[in-house]
């Protein structure tokens, strides 16, 4: 297993454009009263470099790993969903859902179904319906379906990254655990949206929105690195 000083001394430098662009995002705090195209690049930037960070380990890489290639998608999917939430309030807030449900379609692939894990399972499929029973009594018209639908594809997303890492079998590297933070940071990120649009404001919701986001996408692109032991571990499974 590689260490985390190595991962931070190899995988660091390419990550610099990321935190540039993010600090960037948080420095100019664009006001999301009024939407513009330069906006929505300013807020699609630290993604953009997640997927030049992807594309720095070579298009053999790519080539080779089914998952970082998922991964990778799930980015470009999940740019377009940024993309058309700027302009949310507009009538794209649908549209925006549907690019980050392929996201986590992609995400939940490209962690894979081994291990199972069905007591991880259990506990995602607690909190999933918790949330939508929180949720539901604020919902109307195809979002009573919409955000149900939502909630089972995120919900299977971090059940598959979770299930991945198994501490007391030691039967874990880096970039599951990795997958595992960004899945539950994604999970949080997304139900503080939910709650902050259908139930009530939340406060300094954009803030936690926005920093718990790019921190997932972040660990779950950085969990891509070492898809070529994580798919050699799924075959001896």
């Amino acid at each position: 297993m590689v260490s985390p000083v190595t991962v931070v001394k190899s995988e660091g430098p390419k990550l610099v454009p990321f935190f540039k662009a993010t600090c960037v995002y948080f420095v100019l705090w664009l006001p999301t009263s009024s939407p513009s195209w330069f906006s929505a690049l300013i807020k699609c930037l630290p993604i953009f470099c997640l997927w030049v960070f992807l594309l720095a380990h070579g298009i053999s890489f790519l080539g080779a790993h089914s998952s970082a290639r998922k991964i990778l998608a799930g980015l470009i999917f999940s740019a377009l969903g940024d993309a058309f939430l700027i302009w949310q309030e507009q009538g794209y807030f649908s549209h925006g859902l549907f690019m980050f449900a392929i996201t986590h379609i992609l995400y939940s692939s490209a962690f894979g179904m081994k291990p199972l894990n069905l007591r991880a399972g259990l506990v995602i499929s607690v909190i999933s319906g918790l949330s939508y029973t929180l949720l539901y009594p604020y919902l109307s018209g195809p979002f009573t379906y919409l955000v149900a639908v939502y909630i089972a594809l995120i919900g299977f997303m971090g059940w598959r990254a979770i299930a991945g890492v198994q501490l007391a079998n030691d039967l874990w590297t880096w970039t599951k655990l990795s997958a595992c933070l960004g899945a539950v940071l994604f999970m949080v990120s997304d139900l503080t949206i939910a709650v902050n649009k259908f139930c009530f404001p939340v406060p300094h919701s954009r803030a936690i929105i926005m920093a718990t986001y790019y921190a997932a996408q972040m660990l779950i692109a950085l969990s891509a690195v070492e898809c070529q032991d994580a798919d050699a571990a799924r075959k001896r499974a």
